[in-house]
């Protein structure tokens, strides 16, 4: 008795916080990783609960925009100008090939930052969006399930509750002003 008292002694249990040693408790290692979880979501939802953006933001957001449209612009005025005017366009093509090499490096970095760290803003903005979605899933599901207990084909639904006289007009026959036409036909 003395053995298993010692073994089980306390109320606690030697036998499984040993083997917690060596392996994990799955149900509390479930909890740790819920609450982690749940403690991430709510820090980024926190950090961009407030984004409101002012009009300067907008204007620069809008101009930001304008860099990728007009290179491919460019772009393709350059093949039509190829095909309008050769020479002219034979004359800027010389003086490009003038431009050193390192300058060509230079710019090509200047061109990948200014688009990467715009997919990195947008990229943000997405999952921002997505956090202000997922933030709004209860309440979507609680308007899914009010809908649906409206439906016509929802059981119950025609019931009129302690309401006599709505039981009663729902039972009573009423004139159809477009039967009785088409009954006087």
């Amino acid at each position: 008795m003395r053995f298993f008292q010692w073994l089980f002694g306390g109320g606690r249990n030697v036998i499984a916080e040993t083997a917690e040693v060596f392996r994990e408790n799955a149900e509390a290692g479930a909890q740790r990783k819920a609450d982690y979880a749940e403690a991430a979501l709510s820090q980024y939802a926190a950090e961009f609960r407030h984004a409101r953006r002012g009009g300067f933001d907008r204007f620069m957001d809008g101009l930001n925009r304008l860099p990728r449209p007009l290179m491919v612009v460019a772009t393709f005025l350059l093949f039509a100008s190829a095909m309008f005017d050769p020479i002219w366009f034979a004359t800027r093509m010389q003086g490009l090939a003038l431009v050193p090499e390192p300058l060509w490096w230079l710019a090509g970095t200047i061109v990948a930052f200014y688009f990467g760290g715009r997919f990195q803003i947008k990229s943000q903005e997405f999952q921002q969006s997505v956090v202000q979605s997922a933030a709004m899933v209860p309440k979507v599901i609680e308007n899914i399930r009010r809908l649906d207990k409206l439906r016509h084909d929802t059981p119950g639904v025609a019931d009129t509750g302690t309401d006599s006289e709505l039981a009663q007009d729902a039972i009573s026959p009423q004139r159809n002003q477009a039967i009785e036409a088409w009954k006087g036909e």
